[in-house]
C-alpha cells in the first residue's frame, strides 16, 4: 500500500514545493523573503517548525525568521549563534548530500551551545525511522545555489508524518534550500541596489540643492565673483560672471567672458596678478573698467572641481576696496605731505634722497676703459674701483645683482660736462617780516604761492619739497654745474615777482645754496652741504637784493 501511494505523495509534494517556491519571487523585501521561505516549509514541506538562520557580515548567524510556533518564535527570533558553533553542528550527524542530519542520540552535546534552539521532550522512538523532539534536521544554503560561501541554514522539525524523512523528502528539502538561497540572494540585491538608489537619488537632491545654493550665493553675492578656466590654451579666460562683478566693471557679462583678468589688470599690477597663487592667493590690485577709469579691488583665489575627477576652474572673489584705498592713500600723501602747500615734506624728502645714495663711495670707474673692464672680467680692476664681482658686491653689502645707479658729485670748480643730482637749498628773504606785518595768513598764502611758482619751473621727474618755514630743497638729477646754477636763476626769478594776498601785493627774495649728493654721503650731510652754501651765497649778496615786503 506504501508504495502504491508513493507516486501520489510525490505529486503532491511537488505541486506543494511548486507554490512554495513560487511564493519566494512574490515577496517584495528581504526581510517578506526569509519569511516567505519559512512559512513555505510549514506550509509546503510537511514540517510543523522551521527556522531560517541568517550568515551576518561578521560571520555568525542569526535567526532571521521561524514559522510553527509563536512562542518559540518570540523567544529566539533575532538571537545568534557564532560560526564556530554552527560549522560543528554542520560537521556532525550524518551526511543526508548537502543535508545534515543529527539524531537526538548524538545531539545531546549540542544543549549547552550558543546557537538559538527550540526543543520539547518526548517519548524514545517506537521504531526505527520514528522522529525525536530532539532530532535535528540542517539544510545549508549556499550562495548562487552551491559552493563553500555559506548564504545561510534552514533548520526543521517535527515531520508532520512523524517520521524522518525519505529520499523524495530530502530531496524536495534540498531542492527547496537551494532555490530558497537564489531567493534571498536576488532579495539581498534588491535591497542594495534600493538602498544604492536610495542613496543615489539622496546624493543627487544634495548636489541639486548645493548647485542650487552656490548658484544663488555666486548670482546674489553682494561682491563680485568669478569662475575662470585652470591650464590649458584659455588659461585664465573667465567662464562666468556674477551680476556685482558686471556691475563694478561696468561691461555685461557676454564681455566679461571675451577677458582673462589680465587682460583687465593695471599695467603696473600685471606682476602682482602673476604672483597670486591659485589656491587660496589674494593680492590688492587695480582693474579696468569701461569707461577707461582703473578700479581697486582685492582678489580672493580657490580652486574648484566640477566633479571628483573633472576639470578644475578659478573661483576669484572680488571685493571694492576704493574708498579704502583712497583712503591709505591719502593717509600716506599726508603722512609725507606738507599739509600747507602739499609738497613733499622734509621725510619725504629725506626717504627719496636716501634712496639715491649707497654706503660706498668713489662709485664710479674713473674712466671708460676701466668700467668696461669691470663689467666684462678684470676682477681686480672692478674691485678696485667698487663694481660688483659674480653680481655681488663685497665691500657695500650689496645682495646679488645691485641694479642701484650711483650718485657722483660734478667738479664744481670746471664744467666738464659730468652730470649728477643737484640739491638747492632755498631759504625765502624778508619772509618773517611778512609774518609779523601782515600776520600768518598772509604768510600762508606767501608760501603756498612760493611753492606752486617753484614747482613750475622744474621738470617732472624733479623734486620740489618743503623742510619747514620758508626753506625749500629741490631735487633736480642730471644737471652739471652750469645747469645747476641757470636752475637757481630761473627758481629765484620766479619767486620775486610780486604776491598778491587780500588785494595786496607783497614780496620776497630768496637765497639758494647748491649742494651735490654723491654716495659715500648721508641724506643729512647733503642737505646740510646744500644748507651751508646757501648761508654763503645769502651773506654775499647785498641787502639790497635780499629785501622784501
Amino acid at each position: 500500500m506504501e508504495a502504491e501511494s508513493e507516486p501520489y505523495v510525490r505529486l503532491a509534494t511537488m505541486r506543494q514545493l511548486h507554490q512554495a517556491v513560487a511564493d519566494l519571487n512574490t515577496a517584495r523585501s528581504l526581510a517578506d523573503t526569509l519569511q516567505t521561505v519559512a512559512d513555505g516549509i510549514v506550509a509546503g514541506l510537511g514540517y510543523e517548525l522551521a527556522c531560517v538562520n541568517l550568515v551576518r557580515p561578521d560571520g555568525d548567524l542569526v535567526v532571521a525568521a521561524f514559522a510553527g510556533n509563536s512562542a518559540a518564535e518570540a523567544l529566539i527570533t533575532g538571537r545568534v549563534g557564532s560560526r564556530t558553533s554552527w560549522e560543528r553542528r554542520l560537521a556532525m550527524g550524518e551526511t543526508w548530500d548537502e543535508l545534515r542530519f543529527i539524531p537526538h542520540t548524538d545531539g545531546w552535546v549540542l544543549l549547552d551551545d550558543d546557537v538559538p534552539q527550540w526543543h520539547t521532550e518526548g517519548p524514545e522512538p517506537r521504531f526505527e525511522d520514528e522522529w525525536h523532539p530532539q532530532d535535528r534536521l540542517y539544510a545549508p544554503m549556499y550562495a548562487s545555489g552551491g559552493g563553500l560561501d555559506l548564504l545561510g541554514v534552514i533548520s526543521v522539525d517535527r515531520p508532520r508524518n512523524g517520521r524522518r524523512p525519505g529520499a523524495w523528502g530530502r530531496e524536495a528539502l534540498q531542492m527547496y534550500a537551494s532555490q530558497s538561497a537564489i531567493a534571498i540572494s536576488n532579495a539581498r540585491l534588491r535591497a542594495n541596489m534600493q538602498r544604492a538608489l536610495v542613496r543615489l537619488e539622496r546624493e543627487q537632491q544634495a548636489l541639486r540643492a548645493s548647485e542650487e545654493s552656490f548658484r544663488q550665493a555666486f548670482e546674489y553675492a553682494p561682491s563680485g565673483m568669478a569662475i575662470a578656466e585652470m591650464g590649458g590654451d584659455q588659461h585664465g579666460r573667465l567662464l562666468r560672471t556674477n551680476d556685482a562683478l558686471c556691475r563694478l566693471l561696468g561691461r555685461p557679462a557676454s564681455v566679461l567672458r571675451r577677458y582673462s583678468f589680465a587682460d583687465l589688470v593695471h599695467p603696473e599690477d600685471i606682476g602682482t596678478l602673476l604672483r597670486t597663487s591659485a589656491e587660496g592667493g589674494r593680492a590688492e590690485l587695480r582693474l579696468g573698467r569701461r569707461d577707461g577709469t582703473y578700479l581697486w579691488v582685492s582678489l580672493r583665489n580657490s580652486v574648484v572641481a566640477d566633479t571628483a575627477d573633472g576639470p578644475r576652474f578659478l573661483l576669484t572673489h572680488v571685493e571694492d576696496i576704493e574708498e579704502r584705498k583712497r583712503h591709505e592713500l591719502n593717509l600716506a600723501h599726508r603722512a609725507s605731505h606738507d599739509a600747507l602747500t602739499g609738497l613733499p615734506n622734509s621725510a619725504e624728502l629725506r626717504s627719496r634722497l636716501s634712496a639715491r645714495l649707497c654706503e660706498r663711495p668713489h662709485a664710479v670707474a674713473s674712466t671708460d676703459v676701466q668700467a668696461l673692464d669691470a663689467a666684462y672680467g678684470d676682477v681686480d680692476e672692478a674691485r678696485v674701483h667698487g663694481f660688483p664681482v659674480d653680481g655681488f658686491d663685497a665691500a657695500a653689502g650689496v645682495g646679488p645683482y645691485d641694479h642701484h645707479v650711483h650718485s657722483v658729485a660734478p667738479d664744481t670748480g670746471q664744467d666738464d660736462g659730468a652730470k649728477g643730482l643737484a640739491v638747492l637749498f632755498c631759504d625765502l628773504d624778508g619772509f618773517k617780516s611778512i609774518n609779523d606785518r601782515f600776520g600768518h595768513h598772509t604768510g600762508d598764502a606767501v608760501l603756498i604761492e612760493v611753492a606752486r611758482r617753484l614747482t613750475t619751473c622744474v621738470r617732472d621727474g624733479d623734486t620740489v619739497a618743503r623742510l619747514g618755514g620758508d626753506e625749500f630743497v629741490v631735487l633736480a638729477d642730471g644737471l652739471g654745474s652750469a645747469d645747476a646754477a641757470d636752475l637757481a636763476v630761473r627758481l629765484r626769478n620766479a619767486i620775486i615777482p610780486p604776491i598778491r594776498v587780500d588785494g595786496r601785493a607783497v614780496r620776497v627774495g630768496a637765497s639758494f645754496g647748491i649742494g651735490w649728493a654723491a654716495c659715500g654721503m648721508t641724506a643729512e650731510e647733503v642737505l646740510r652741504s646744500a644748507d651751508q652754501r646757501m648761508y654763503v651765497e645769502k651773506r654775499s649778496r647785498s641787502k639790497v637784493h635780499r629785501r622784501a615786503g
